[in-house]
């Protein structure tokens, strides 16, 4: 097996998680009410919103999504793109978009709202005395702390009022739908876009939640599809849960010593940044780290990427390595926090485009 294929089993978690079939499974699988509006918020919602078009055509339909993935978005569709990770003049526009849509529905009408990753900073409306600049240096400091999802989530919804439950607690319709895709720990609704398609624990209407796709559902269909080439799946854990600076000591070790086989990681790692951080994100400076703790280790390759396509703000997954990959170079890109910037120059970096899906990350590793 070679490095494309490497791919493959990447693009075989993939599609298994993608928007469209993962809505249009849930779909299937259980009876929804015509929506009198569809919302679809995240990196994955033009995806979703395709499926959800299909079964409900006459509905209509608001797409919030990151810039540069709106391609496929139901013909019709109001569609409106902002930023990622840390949130622009735009995020605050479609975040207004949705309340006014939300309130605006009538007292007998049904919500379908389509939720996937990213939505914590594609749309928000921040408490009155907050401003785009005061939103931005909190998530800035945030994403450049380390801090886990939940710090995160909790911060970002104490100064939200769409956020937690607060979206729909503005609907005042008869029954609302939440399809979302999981891209946390737990697959807890609470947490997903940091609540954004959840319910108030107070609510006057019918409320049915479901998760759709999540990284157990990827890291099966990585394995059944080494499976299918006759390779051995000798890990399957979901256990990125922790700063890259541990984790790549703990993982390359288990590698170090693994029997021969496929071994999947899942899940979604930390990292703390220096001041003026260069290229890259968190699965680049991983697989550098990576690269380095198997360097001089024959027929061992790695696969280190995001499911939703990009890494940070970069136009890259992630990157391939393998035991000849690491130089001494490349410690002081690691230092800069400029891991892209290097695995690119070395022609290890791993592009795909938007996926339209966001499970968190993988980690496929092949010993020969």
């Amino acid at each position: 097996m070679h490095t494309a294929d490497l791919e493959e089993l990447f693009w075989a978690g993939v599609n298994a998680v993608r928007g469209d079939n993962a809505v249009r499974a849930a779909l299937a699988a259980r009876a929804c009410r015509q929506p009198d509006q569809i919302i679809a918020v995240g990196k994955a919602a033009s995806a979703m919103a395709r499926a959800a078009h299909d079964a409900f055509p006459d509905a209509p339909l608001l797409v919030v999504t990151k810039y540069h993935h709106a391609d496929g978005a139901p013909e019709g569709a109001e569609v409106r793109e902002s930023a990622h990770p840390v949130l622009d003049e735009n995020s605050l526009a479609a975040g207004a978009r949705l309340l006014d849509v939300v309130s605006g529905m009538n007292p007998d009408s049904h919500l379908l709202i389509l939720v996937s990753g990213g939505a914590s900073a594609l749309a928000e409306a921040p408490v009155d005395g907050l401003d785009l600049a005061g939103l931005t240096a909190r998530a800035q400091e945030m994403l450049a702390s380390g801090a886990d999802i939940h710090a995160m989530n909790a911060a970002r919804t104490a100064v939200s009022r769409v956020k937690g439950g607060k979206l729909l607690g503005q609907f005042k319709g008869a029954s609302v739908t939440t399809l979302a895709i999981s891209d946390v720990e737990g697959d807890s609704l609470a947490v997903i876009g940091s609540g954004i398609g959840d319910a108030p624990e107070r609510r006057d209407f019918a409320f049915d939640a479901r998760i759709v796709a999540s990284n157990a559902i990827a890291r099966a269909a990585v394995a059944e599809a080494a499976r299918r080439t006759g390779l051995p799946v000798a890990t399957n854990d979901e256990t990125l849960y922790d700063d890259i600076m541990a984790l790549a000591p703990r993982i390359g070790a288990a590698l170090r010593a693994a029997q021969p086989g496929v071994h999947i990681f899942g899940g979604e790692p930390t990292v703390v940044l220096p001041p003026n951080p260069g290229r890259g994100g968190r699965n680049q400076a991983l697989a550098l780290m990576l690269a380095r703790e198997i360097q001089g280790q024959n027929g061992l390759r790695l696969l280190v990427a995001g499911t939703d396509g990009t890494d940070g703000p970069t136009d890259a997954a992630g990157a391939v390595v393998d035991g000849s990959t690491w130089d001494d170079t490349a410690q002081d890109a690691l230092a800069r926090a400029d891991a892209g910037s290097w695995l690119d120059a070395h022609g290890a970096l791993l592009k795909t485009g938007p996926t339209g899906t966001n499970v968190m990350d993988l980690v496929i590793g092949l010993r020969d």
